[in-house]
């Protein structure tokens, strides 16, 4: 029975739109709650509290939900049609993060997820729950449990049939389905990943030091960024794909098939950004997960990467925000200016 229901499960699961699907238990991986403790002991989480506050049910999708019996992990690709690093040499124009380019994923994940949650109740009954990266879930351990991939040395999940422009879903269910095989490591001696990181935030091959991370410093980091990194954030303004960008095993990647992960951002021009006040801001970013970072950050970041344009044509917008309301803001504008002058 469960092998059949496992079997339908995956056929309605490509039929939503899904491009892989594995299971695991819930306690299919053990070493991620000591590799959590040892990550946040180090203080590589940042500002990022949240990571620590509920450490217990992150490191244990056991603790999380006791009753389940089974995870389902989903996977969804995002694959960018164009070279994502082609734009960093655009100096007067921001490079935002492909996943951000579009509508907000975790929208798009959850709907389709919440379907076929309901598909499996309706179908063998059971309880579920579904998370889509807004719960403290240890995504990527639990679908490289699922044979859906690894985790690569850049530390994010990659598959030999999809690349690594991966989104991923879960659903926890009270019913028992068998669990895949476990994915192994295939990285070989390539560090592609690692040397291609402008701020060096891999202090070893599968470890990331997320205070030196792009993505976390346009995304979750709050006030003035460290002077010795902005000078290497380049035109990047919300998120960085550098790492994933260069890895080998793109070249299988399969292809977006999600509309609404078309790019919508694109490459806006600096000068336009850095003008947004709230109102406009949030106009402007509707829909997209950008908008979750607010004005100020985004604006910070306009700025550090005005500054780091090599165009004294951008320095009047900068001098316009010295005396922004906001302090990362104005601090932002002042280092612009005088790195264009």
């Amino acid at each position: 029975m469960s092998v059949a229901l496992k079997e339908r499960l995956a056929q309605r699961a490509r039929e939503e739109g899904f491009c892989g699907i594995g299971v695991c238990a819930p306690g299919a991986v053990p070493q991620a709650a000591g590799r959590l403790q040892a990550w946040l002991a180090e203080g590589r989480q940042g500002q990022m509290g949240w990571m620590a506050e509920r450490a217990d049910w992150r490191g244990s999708a056991a603790a999380l939900w006791p009753e389940a019996r089974s995870v389902i992990m989903l996977a969804e690709v995002y694959t960018p049609q164009a070279d994502p690093l082609a734009v960093l040499k655009l100096r007067d124009r921001g490079a935002v993060s492909v996943y951000a380019q579009g509508k907000d994923y975790h929208d798009l994940v959850k709907r389709r997820l919440k379907r076929l949650g309901r598909w499996l109740i309706g179908a063998a009954g059971g309880e579920i729950k579904v998370f889509v990266d807004t719960a403290p879930v240890m995504e990527k351990p639990l679908a490289q449990a699922a044979g859906l991939g690894w985790q690569g040395k850049h530390t994010n999940l990659l598959s030999r049939d999809l690349g690594n422009w991966i989104f991923l879903g879960a659903i926890f269910t009270t019913l028992y389905l068998p669990p895949d095989v476990p994915e192994a490591e295939h990285c070989g001696s390539c560090t592609a990943c690692l040397d291609i990181c402008p701020t060096q935030a891999f202090p070893a091959p599968f470890q990331l030091d997320a205070r030196r991370c792009i993505s976390y410093l346009t995304i979750e980091h709050r006030g003035p960024v460290d002077e010795d990194l902005r000078g290497l954030m380049g035109n990047r303004i919300y998120g960085c794909d550098d790492c994933l960008a260069v890895c080998p095993w793109n070249k299988f990647a399969a292809a977006a098939r999600e509309i609404g992960y078309q790019p919508r951002v694109g490459a806006p021009l600096l000068a336009d950004l850095a003008a947004l006040d709230d109102a406009g801001f949030r106009a402007r970013f509707s829909g997209s997960p950008i908008k979750r970072i607010g004005r100020d950050r985004f604006v910070r970041n306009v700025l550090y990467a005005i500054g780091n344009s090599g165009d004294p044509g951008l320095a009047p917008v900068a001098a316009g925000l010295v005396q922004d309301a906001d302090a990362a803001v104005a601090d932002a504008a002042r280092w612009a200016v005088a790195r264009l002058s």
